[in-house]
Order: C-alpha cells, then structure tokens, then sequence
C-alpha cells in the first residue's frame, strides 16, 4: 500500500483509508473489527470516524462508531500502527438531520465546544492523542450535501464565521499535545482561504487536511479547491469516491439490493437522479469494455488524482472490502482515462 504524506505535516497515511460510518448501524462491532482486521492485513493505516457517526445519524446511535473503534483498538493493542482521525459536528442547526441531541444543540465551532468534543472523542477511542482532528462541516451556512445555489445569509444566527476562533483552539489543543494535525471537511475554497490567511497573519499553525466528497460522480474539487489543495500542501481526504456504492452499478435499472444504504436511507437520494444514473451506465459500460471492475476503475482514478492524499472507502462487507483495497494494483491506461474524460465532459457532475 502507497503511503503519502498528508499535507505539510509529517503524517505518512495510506493511498486508501477505512470510512467507518457503517459501523454501529449497518455492521456490528464483531463485523466492524474484520473490517479493520482486514484493511489493516492489507496495509491501511488511517482509520477515519466522527463522533457524528454512524450515519445516518440519530441520538440513539450518536458516539457508537468511535466506542467500536475505540474496543477495537483496546483489543488489537495497536494504537501506534494507524493514524487516527476523527470529527467535531459544526452548528446543529440542520436540526432537520440531527435534532438537539448534541451538546444541546449549541454547536458553534468555540474553543469550548471543540474541546469538549475532543474530550469525548479521546474518552470513547481509548487514546490520549488524535492524530487528525477535523471540522466535520463549516460554522455557517454553505453549499453542502447536495446543496446548491448560493444565496447571501439572512440570519446571523447561520453565519457564524468565525474561523480564527475555531483555528486557535485547534492549534491550542495542538499544543497540548492532543491531536498531532488538524483540517476542515465539506469547505469550501472561501473558507479554506480563511483558514490559511489567518494562519499567516496571526502566526497560527495550518491546517494540513480537508475532507471533502470526490468521485467520477462529483469532481467538483476540481473547480476551486484543487489548486489550493496542490499549491498550499493542503491533502484530499476524499469520501464517498463510489457515490454510496452506485459506481458499482449495483442500483442500476431500478434494482434495490436488500440492506444497501441507498435502498434503506431516503435522504440520500440525491445520488439516484436522472442523470447520475445515465454518468453511471456509461462508465460501467467502460469498465466492462476495459475489463476493469467498476468499483475498482473508479478508486484507482480518485487515488490518481494529483491532490489526493488518501481516498477513504467504506463497505459493509469483507467481499466489497477486498474488492475496493485491490484497486491499489490497478493500473487504468490513457484510452480508459480518455474514455472517462469524454463521458465527464458530456454528464459533468452529477452528485454534487
């Protein structure tokens, strides 16, 4: 497994990491630790959760996927084999996703807040230190999960921008030795700006990661946030790469496989519109003509991509598993990635 440096830091993570956010609702704790045994066996060492997790999220689930991975960690007694990371929620004023459930549903991005949620990250994983600590989505309203169109804020209630804030506490925990990195996910490239402006100007430590969707579905990140990524030493830590498992092609022609997330989960149905559904025929239509797996044609391009530091996969299986960590030897030609340019520029985006 190719390892990369994340960022300006000194991290060496793996080409591929483990998305743990099944872990708890749709896998088990005995199944969630095969799932590590197994992406461990294969040379994966970063481990990606939040104290969101696992999703979708609920009060009844909240905290779950860290205390698994926190057992699991606790059992193998290897805590100095992976890299760590997890989440802090920003303001719970999606109270459509999440209710008050969380911290009272107080959740700007104050040191306060952000230490407390560490804390019980801490608490949960069974470790003294995060090796990467990460906003899970910015203090103010963007253009996010599906969201597009940007409008201008009305309430200052949902803008709540104050990055250097949140930049301070994380460099004092920093400090404090407890996280070893920190980054932003689901921002934006104002708000990837914010943050290194004031880490210039106020002589704060920068962020070294962002977290942010890509896949053959949504290359968005191209469009603003590549070059900042490349040009400022800023790694991709990119979730969702199979667009919830429909780049498998396992939905397509209305089929519905049992227990599969986007046949359980409503809310995620953004990924089944017309045209996401049209981008997907084709380039399962090239795998095939390529005889590459589709799954793995798709990780092996994301994995490629000159901003990438680690693409995050998730399965609910050993078998979707293994299939996703074989990608790392596959090699895709210049006719395939040719192929994936032509349908791209045809059915740009279609999961944004």
């Amino acid at each position: 497994m190719e390892k990369n440096y994340l960022g300006s830091s000194e991290i060496g993570i793996s080409s591929l990491g483990i998305g743990t956010m099944t872990f708890g609702e749709q896998n088990t704790q005995a199944e969630a630790f095969g799932q590590l045994d197994c992406a461990i066996h294969h040379g994966v060492n970063l481990i990606d959760t939040a104290e969101m997790y696992p999703v979708p999220p609920r009060e009844k689930t909240f905290t779950r996927t860290e205390q698994i991975i926190g057992n699991w960690i606790q059992s193998r007694k290897c805590r100095q084999n992976i890299v760590l990371a997890t989440k802090v929620v920003g303001p719970t004023l999606q109270s459509r996703i999440m209710g008050s459930y969380i911290r009272d549903g107080i959740n700007h991005l104050t040191k306060k807040n952000i230490g407390l949620a560490l804390e019980g990250s801490l608490r949960r994983l069974k470790t003294d230190t995060i090796d990467i600590y990460q906003i899970h989505w910015p203090d103010r309203t963007v253009n996010i999960f599906g969201k597009q169109g940007f409008k201008p804020p009305t309430n200052t209630e949902t803008d709540n921008a104050k990055i250097l804030e949140t930049l301070t506490a994380l460099e004092n925990l920093k400090k404090e030795g407890k996280i070893r990195a920190y980054g932003v996910s689901n921002e934006t490239p104002w708000g990837v700006m914010q943050y290194l402006n004031y880490a210039e100007k106020k002589c704060c430590g920068k962020i070294v990661s962002i977290q942010n969707p890509y896949s053959l579905l949504n290359r968005s990140f191209e469009a603003g946030l590549a070059e900042i990524s490349y040009r400022e030493s800023l790694g991709l830590l990119a979730y969702s790469p199979l667009a919830f498992g429909l780049l498998t092609g396992k939905y397509l022609d209305g089929k519905k496989p049992v227990l599969a997330r986007l046949t359980l989960y409503s809310r995620f149905q953004r990924y089944q519109n017309k045209n996401a559904l049209k981008a997907t025929k084709e380039y399962i239509r090239l795998a095939k003509e390529h005889s590459v797996d589709p799954s793995q044609m798709a990780l092996a391009f994301a994995r490629t991509r000159p901003f990438m530091s680690s693409v995050l996969i998730g399965a609910t299986s050993i078998t979707q598993l293994e299939t996703n960590l074989a990608s790392v030897d596959v090699k895709l030609s210049e006719e395939l990635l040719k192929g994936i340019e032509d349908i791209h520029s045809r059915i740009p985006n279609p999961c944004p």
